[in-house]
């Protein structure tokens, strides 16, 4: 019995559909930032013990904004907050879609992977004699255990 582990019956029309969802969420989210690895390095980041910190600072120097000086924008950190508890609210969703998606396409590539190999065992035992040699030979390739020597392996880098 072949494995089926997902039966993923989506259409043209809702790949189309998903599609423009897609677009409506990059032209929505245009403005999110790809920060580099160096980049995400050396920032100050607001972990989980900290945004109770960040929170509580917030409020108290919105109620004593005479001591602020006017190098410091409250307002914008205000703002940046507000969206980050939106953002962050949606990340959480993507994130389990994007779970999803990452395991039917596992799910996807595993059932396909045990169909091939059930059919290329089929192929080992009926293909002698019926003409279908010369295409189990070539699919045999996959399974072949050839290993390069270190010298071999320097030669073709």
């Amino acid at each position: 019995m072949s494995q089926n582990l997902i039966s993923l019956s989506l259409t043209d029309a809702d790949y189309a559909e998903i599609d423009a969802a897609l677009a409506v969420l990059e032209r929505h989210f245009k403005s999110l930032i790809d920060l580099s690895i160096a980049e995400r390095r050396s920032l100050t980041k607001m972990g989980d013990k900290s945004e109770a910190f960040c929170r509580q600072a917030l409020r108290v120097l919105d109620q004593n904004r005479q001591v602020l000086p006017p190098t410091l924008d409250l307002a914008e950190a205000q703002r940046d907050l507000a969206q980050l508890d939106a953002l962050s609210s949606r990340a959480v969703r993507l994130d389990v879609l994007q779970g999803k998606v990452d395991d039917s396409i596992i799910a996807l590539g595993s059932d396909i992977m045990s169909a091939a190999l059930e059919g290329y065992a089929l192929l080992r035992v009926v293909g002698e004699g019926s003409g279908l040699e010369h295409l189990r030979q070539d699919m045999s390739a996959r399974f072949s255990r050839r290993s390069t020597t270190p010298k071999e392996a320097v030669a073709k880098a």
